[in-house]
């Protein structure tokens, strides 16, 4: 049985949240918009435009589309300096030992993420050439919880959405996946993944039978 196996990338296979957060916060600060922790987990699977209109909302300020622009641009470079010192030592726990088993298994593999650093993160990780499809955030039109990133993946895997499992750790992602009618495996909190299908803190709980389940039941 030939399945699709999609997965977000930040947060699930690599922390690049903490970076993101990081980057918010010194942009918001900026504007005199006080960010924590709390408001980064409202941004966590949302597109770059969408994450900095919410800021925007909750510090209630308002910014002419040049300098909106502008913003997104400076915290794309902050967040590119934080990765351009990442290496493979920065993959979560077992996502290789995931990966290499749905390869061994002959199992087709995407990655359906917002971030349109996707490729580039990839390639300083040295898992670029793991998947047979990248989805990106300049793959697509709307941004999760919209279904379009694992339709299009799904598409291009010429896999029917109902044989794809989708891995992610933000509950726009699981909405997402959801909505496109994919079984979801939620990485990390319960309480923020309900919805998802199942859910395992992170990859060191996911046994290979599990995965072996999944591919042939």
């Amino acid at each position: 049985m030939i399945k699709g196996f999609i997965f977000d990338l930040d947060g699930v296979i690599v922390d690049t949240a903490k970076y993101h957060y990081l980057a918010w916060k010194e942009l918001a600060n900026s504007i005199n918009i006080d960010f924590t922790e709390t408001e980064n987990e409202q941004l966590k699977g949302v597109s770059r435009a969408e994450s900095l209109q919410r800021i925007l909302n909750w510090g209630n300020v308002e910014l002419s589309e040049t300098k909106f622009n502008r913003m997104m641009s400076d915290k794309n470079k902050i967040y590119i300096d934080y990765i351009n010192k990442m290496d493979e030592t920065d993959i979560l726990p077992d996502v290789p030992r995931v990966l290499n088993f749905l390869k061994t298994h002959k199992q087709l593999i995407a990655l359906g993420s917002a971030s349109k650093n996707a490729k580039y993160i990839l390639k300083k990780l040295d898992l670029f050439d793991e998947f047979h499809v990248i989805i990106d955030g300049a793959s697509v039109t709307n941004p999760k919880p919209n279904p379009e990133v694992f339709l299009t993946a799904a598409e291009k895997l010429h896999v029917s959405p109902i044989d794809c499992f989708v891995f992610e750790d933000a509950e726009a992602g699981i909405e997402a996946a959801n909505a496109a009618h994919m079984k979801t495996i939620g990485i990390g909190d319960p309480k923020i993944l309900s919805k998802a299908n199942k859910i395992f803190s992170d990859f060191t709980q996911i046994p290979n039978v599990y995965l072996k389940n999944l591919i042939y039941k």
